[in-house]
């Protein structure tokens, strides 16, 4: 089986590349905000670099603008709660598999927390059981985990049980984490509410949204598009129906403004992905903004 982690590398660092390094560490570093940090050393400010790094005294000193590097003092764990039920075997929102999103996300944000010194585990799961991979440190423990995510969404057969995922996540971790959510854009549920409230009473969590497909085109579509939850297929005289794709986007608007109320209420850091192409891009806009306003 070709390696799932290589495209990611591949995207990861082409978007890296195109920013600065120091603006990806960066954006990484604000997931540890609340990690011991030792001076390491300065460097030369690049853009993208929080202002607050700015060394004012060694700036006047070089003339020019000047940043401290931090050395971490402490180790993090990141745990990927992902949803792999029948509804992750679905199409995003750019008409590509959801699992590769899902397998996307926790790929890029995997990479940076090896790249900088920090562990992982996984659990995932759908209402048929909850499951947990062994903490791992190194590239391999993650290849092994996308192909986890890749087999369980492959072998999907129960519906997704979020309030499960959620549930096994505060009764069995006690040691605090940081949180990563990756699940579908269905309606957040007044459980789902309450057990995010008990999350975070013990975790720093992240929450990141995978968008689907539209189940009806603004357009004609000879393919048949079926709900992989129903197997019920939508007629195709729908697609094209200005009418019933503008009710379903403002239905879909309304659902994404209510996840969005709650979590910012909640004070957890969250963005929605609905492609390959900007997943990434994505990503690192939420971590630049828990950087510069705190948790949203």
């Amino acid at each position: 089986m070709p390696s799932l982690l290589t495209p990611v590398k591949g995207k990861l660092f082409i978007h890296s590349s195109r920013r600065s390094t120091h603006a990806l560490d960066g954006a990484y570093a604000s997931l540890m905000r609340g990690r011991s940090l030792d001076f390491e050393d300065l460097r030369a400010y690049e853009y993208g670099d929080p202002v607050r790094d700015i060394d004012w005294k060694a700036t006047a000193r070089f003339d020019s603008p000047m940043v401290r590097r931090m050395r971490a003092t402490r180790m993090h764990t990141v745990l990927f709660a992902v949803d792999t039920g029948v509804p992750m075997t679905a199409l995003a929102h750019d008409e590509r598999p959801k699992k590769e999103l899902a397998i996307l996300a926790v790929g890029a944000l995997g990479l940076l927390t090896l790249r900088h010194g920090d562990d992982f585990t996984l659990v995932h799961g759908d209402a048929s059981g909850v499951r947990r991979r062994p903490i791992g440190r190194s590239e391999g423990a993650l290849e092994h985990a996308l192909r986890t995510i890749d087999a369980a969404v492959d072998a999907a057969s129960a519906p997704s049980d979020r309030d499960a995922l959620l549930s096994f996540v505060a009764r069995t971790v006690t040691r605090r984490m940081i949180v990563v959510v990756v699940t579908d854009d269905a309606p957040l549920t007044d459980e789902n509410e309450r057990l995010l409230k008990r999350l975070r009473v013990q975790h720093d969590v992240l929450w990141l949204t995978l968008h689907d497909a539209e189940p009806v085109l603004d357009h004609r579509a000879p393919d048949v598009r079926r709900d992989v939850g129903t197997s019920w297929v939508v007629p195709s005289f729908l697609h094209g129906d200005a009418e019933i794709a503008a009710a379903l986007h403002e239905a879909d608007r309304a659902d994404a403004q209510h996840r969005a109320d709650v979590l910012d209420r909640l004070e957890i850091s969250h963005a929605t992905l609905g492609a390959q192409d900007t997943a990434v891009g994505e990503l690192l806009r939420m971590l630049d903004r828990r950087s510069h306003v705190g948790a949203r």
